[in-house]
């Protein structure tokens, strides 16, 4: 996808974060192993990312594909009147990276029940905040034509709300349908669900912590 893409520059924007990434996980592959699952998830996830930084995500040609292999066209059928498919990796990114974050998050921070799929949900709707915050301050840094094709927004004033909703609605299905499995094949999910929800430290918080360390820092000489 690195040859010849329709826009060089706009390429090598697009992958700015794609080579950090891919780096990140070759280097922590020992220290925070996944599973295949989760590195294929990865995987299919940055091919579409690739891909469509190879025509830019507003003129991937997916529609003149569907017309080769159909004989329709897509975007009639379901009445699309621009290109979706930033959309669809926008989507994508929820659906397919939510399930590797909860696996980091089972694996470092031990999390269990409700909290191994309301946390990489919320992981997944901040990155994607995060990102369209990137996107709109790339696209003020370079301006002209490279911002315009950056942003992707084809027109659309609602373009960066409708992306984080996409990656929301992905991550959102992702973690239901991993819950609906473990309820399902694990015995004992109900009550985990149900434990990790329980108070489990009732230490007093707040003002009463701020007032016990400044007790604490007055005696000390």
């Amino acid at each position: 996808m690195a040859v010849r893409p329709l826009d060089p520059k706009d390429w090598a924007l697009e992958n700015v974060l794609t080579v950090p990434a891919i780096l990140f996980l070759v280097a922590t592959r020992r220290a925070f192993p996944l599973s295949r699952i989760s590195y294929t998830l990865v995987f299919t996830f940055l091919a579409l990312h690739t891909l469509g930084s190879h025509y830019t995500y507003a003129l991937v040609p997916y529609d003149a594909w569907f017309r080769a292999l159909t004989g329709t066209s897509l975007d009639a059928a379901l009445g699309f009147s621009r290109n979706m498919y930033d959309r669809l990796v926008h989507c994508c990114f929820g659906l397919l990276l939510a399930y590797p974050v909860r696996e980091l998050f089972l694996r470092v921070a031990q999390v269990r029940g409700f909290w191994g799929y309301y946390l990489p949900l919320d992981v997944a709707m901040a990155l994607s905040a995060l990102y369209e915050l990137i996107e709109w301050g790339a696209a003020e840094v370079f301006g002209g034509d490279l911002g315009v094709a950056y942003l992707g927004t084809q027109g659309d004033v609602w373009d960066a709300q409708k992306d984080m909703a996409a990656a929301t609605v992905g991550a959102l299905c992702a973690m239901l349908i991993t819950a609906g499995l473990n309820f399902w094949l694990e015995r004992d999910h109900a009550r985990e669900w149900a434990e990790s929800l329980q108070v489990k430290d009732a230490r007093p918080y707040g003002e009463d912590e701020i007032r016990r360390l400044w007790r604490e820092r007055r005696k000390r000489p």
